[in-house]
């Protein structure tokens, strides 16, 4: 006797896990932690001054297609100076850091000397040592070699105290086989030529890597340019942003249009590049 398939009971629908259900409610709190703040400058810096004053904070603003605000911010806050500073900032403090970083991790690597073992766990301390405890020592180092108020000053820093680079590129050297300096050994290369043309080529999904999150971290920055850049013409987006707050203390709408300009290059170069970073430490961590 064959049962009738129409007669058998709805199939019922599975419901999620209270995990994934979780797992996706802090998901969206997480992202309206991050996005209202960013929303909220973003509809204050399209307002004029009567709409800050009397909507709130999520109020829209009567034209989207206010920009003055953004060119008194471009020009009142000497943002196009500080852009350029910016640059050269970051040119040669990620060009710095890429190669004593790599430098530094093929000679741990490749290299057997009785101090091997100190110097790492020096590197592990320098890594648990809040920056701020030294920074009065470091300002008296600087400051006697005359390079206070100078671009160098920043530049230096950002390249002598960055120990995850070397960790970072030390994780994708160990995984490059020894087999390929010993054969280019035995064709006469030194030291120096292995990493030129053997290992540095090979470096690149770290290379890659320390480059954006050295970048990142380098625009963001606002302590050191701060503290040792003192002439405004040589201010960074981060202690522009800050100086033009000053004239325009009250103007929250031309000092949210600022912090725009300064918020969007980072953000657009993460969200183009972010699959490297996250690629970078995958293949370094398994490797």
């Amino acid at each position: 006797m064959t049962s009738d398939p129409a007669a058998a009971p709805p199939a019922r629908r599975r419901r999620p896990p209270v995990g994934t259900a979780l797992t996706y409610l802090s998901l969206v709190a997480a992202s309206v932690v991050v996005l209202l703040p960013l929303a909220v400058v973003f509809l204050t810096s399209l307002k004029t001054s009567e709409e800050v004053a009397d909507g709130g904070a999520l109020s829209l603003p009567g034209n989207w297609l206010n920009f003055e605000n953004y060119a008194t911010a471009f020009t009142d806050g000497g943002m196009p100076a500080a852009f350029g500073n910016t640059a050269f900032i970051l040119f040669f403090s990620i060009g710095g850091t890429v190669l004593i970083g790599s430098m530094t991790a093929y000679a741990i690597d490749r290299f057997d000397f009785r101090a091997k073992r100190p110097v790492m766990a020096l590197f592990l301390v320098a890594t648990l040592v809040p920056g701020v405890t030294t920074q009065v020592a470091t300002f008296q180092v600087v400051n006697s070699f005359g390079l206070v108020d100078t671009r160098w000053a920043p530049i230096l820093l950002y390249m002598g105290t960055d120990i995850v680079s070397v960790y970072v590129f030390l994780q994708f050297i160990r995984s490059i086989p020894t087999s390929l300096d010993e054969a280019a050994r035995l064709d006469g290369a030194n030291a120096f030529t292995i990493y030129r043309k053997i290992i540095f080529p090979l470096l690149k999904p770290a290379i890659a890597t320390v480059v954006i999150i050295k970048g990142i971290t380098t625009y963001n920055d606002f302590y050191i340019p701060f503290l040792y850049l003192h002439s405004e013409d040589l201010g960074t987006v981060s202690t522009a942003l800050f100086r033009f707050k000053g004239p325009f203390g009250a103007h929250w709408e031309a000092i949210s249009a600022g912090a725009i300009l300064v918020i969007v290059p980072t953000l657009v170069v993460f969200l183009l590049l972010q699959r490297w970073i996250y690629n970078g430490f995958a293949q370094g961590a398994t490797k």
